[in-house]
């Protein structure tokens, strides 16, 4: 199970906390909550930060698609020592 509440919207900056695990179902709908914020051609409307506090697994493509977030200048923060090995190489989680 996965849940993103939005905890702050500005116009520049939406920030979304995570509470649970990316995994299965829950990847697609974290791809489409996150694509509405960034924008149908990659392009940010604003600064999208995601708050990883709550975050206790990834599966493969929950991992990937943090790849893609990253190259989207997304940015991730809170992550715990477990989530950020995880992230090791795809994306740079701030503590």
């Amino acid at each position: 199970m996965l849940r993103i509440s939005d905890i702050s919207t500005t116009p520049d900056v939406t920030r979304l906390r995570l509470e649970g695990q990316v995994t299965g179902a829950w990847v697609g709908e974290l791809r489409r909550v996150c694509a509405g914020v960034i924008g149908n051609n990659g392009h940010p409307q604003g600064r999208l930060l995601l708050d990883l506090t709550g975050l206790s697994f990834l599966d493969v493509e929950g991992v990937g698609l943090f790849r893609e977030l990253a190259q989207q200048q997304v940015i991730f923060l809170n992550g715990s020592p477990f989530i950020a090995e995880q992230l090791k190489g795809v994306a740079d989680v701030n503590r």
